[in-house]
C-alpha cells in the first residue's frame, strides 16, 4: 500500500472481475480483516459466509433483479450477517466489517463490491434476506446485511478527483446552513 489516503482516493467499486482466482492467503486476510472491526460493546455480532463456488455464485445473484450481478462474476462472495440478540447495532457492526473487508482487498490489488440485500427483494417478491438464509441454511435469526463480492479488476476507474469533494457537507462547532 502507498498510503492510506492514496488508497482511498483510487479505491471504486468494481463490478467486472477476471478468472484469477484469489489465493487462500488473500482470502483469509480479507476475512482477518472483518474480524478485526470493532464492534458495540465488543459484541462481535457478525457472521460471514464465503462462497466461491460458481453455481452457487449464480444462485445467489438472483437474490435481487438488479445490481446482483456482479455477484455471478466475482471469484469469492461474503455473505455479512449480524445477530440482533448480541448487538442492538448489529447493522452498523456488520457495516463497518464490510467495510473492512473492502479496503483489505484493495490494498491486496483486489476490487470489491457491496450488494444491498437487506430490505431488497427478489424478482418473485420474497425477501432477499429470506432467499439467501434459505439458499445458505442460515437460520432466520441471523438478518443478511448484504453480500460483497470480491475479485481480480477486470476494469480500471478512475481516482476521485479531490478537488470535486462534497465539502459543503462539513458542519464544524454546529450546523451550518448553506445558500
Amino acid at each position: 500500500m502507498e498510503n492510506f489516503h492514496e488508497m482511498l482516493v483510487r479505491r471504486h467499486s468494481i463490478r467486472k472481475y477476471t478468472d484469477e482466482p484469489i489465493s487462500a492467503e488473500d482470502v483469509k486476510l480479507i476475512l482477518e480483516a472483518a474480524l478485526l472491526a470493532p464492534t458495540s460493546k465488543s459484541s462481535r455480532s457478525w457472521q460471514f459466509i464465503a462462497v466461491d463456488d460458481a453455481s452457487m455464485l449464480e444462485r445467489l445473484a438472483q437474490c435481487k433483479p438488479m445490481g446482483a450481478a456482479p455477484i455471478s462474476r466475482c471469484r469469492l462472495a461474503i455473505v455479512v450477517a449480524g445477530d440482533p440478540t448480541l448487538s442492538d447495532p448489529w447493522i452498523e457492526d456488520a457495516s463497518i466489517a464490510a467495510a473492512y473487508m473492502q479496503l483489505q482487498a484493495e490494498d491486496l490489488g483486489i476490487g470489491s463490491c457491496w450488494i444491498q440485500v437487506r430490505g431488497r427483494f427478489t424478482a418473485d417478491d420474497i425477501p432477499s434476506e429470506e432467499y439467501v438464509q434459505e439458499l445458505l441454511g442460515m437460520p432466520d435469526t441471523l438478518p443478511v446485511l448484504c453480500i460483497m463480492t470480491f475479485g481480480y479488476k477486470a476494469e480500471e476507474r478512475r481516482p476521485v478527483d479531490t478537488s470535486k469533494l462534497l465539502w459543503e457537507k462539513v458542519h464544524v462547532g454546529q450546523w451550518q446552513p448553506r445558500d
